[in-house]
């Protein structure tokens, strides 16, 4: 038997083939919709997935104000940060967010997916996320994908 053939195969940042994928998050569930973009900015969706380098593609995401939420989640889940001074602390809604900022509560649900180190704040930077169904990024030829494909 031949145990060469058998070699792990390790990629590195000069190795890895980066690709351009869109994803359409109109009326996709919060939840699936974000653990689906996790999968495919860390890079698990390919053979030859590496843990300790960034081997996903990059991810872009229209229609993000049109993301769902199912049942009360809207208005009962709540969002906490802290400003860092005496009384600070801050609750807001996905309501309150999507009415803002409607790209933040992907980007927000994403983070939590990612790993909480130097490389998930590198692979987070792949994230591009717009919302409405226009995006600058023509030029890349992105690979339209469905949830399902993922």
């Amino acid at each position: 038997m031949d145990t060469l053939s058998y070699k792990t195969v390790s990629l590195n940042k000069a190795t890895v083939e980066k690709e351009w994928v869109l994803i359409d998050a109109t009326d996709l569930p919060l939840g699936r919709l974000s653990s689906r973009i996790a999968l495919v900015l860390r890079g698990k969706n390919k053979p030859g997935f590496t843990p300790h380098v960034d081997c996903g593609d990059n991810v872009i995401v229209i229609n993000a104000e049109k993301v769902a939420l199912k049942g009360k989640k809207m208005t009962e889940r709540v969002y906490t940060r802290y400003t860092g001074y005496p009384g600070g602390q801050r609750f807001t809604t996905p309501k309150e967010i999507l009415e803002k900022r409607p790209e933040e509560l992907i980007r927000r649900a994403v983070k939590g997916m990612l790993p909480k180190n130097r490389l998930g704040d590198d692979i987070l930077g792949n994230l591009h996320i717009y919302a409405g169904p226009e995006h600058p990024h023509q030029a890349q030829n992105p690979k339209v994908i469905k949830l399902d494909q993922i």
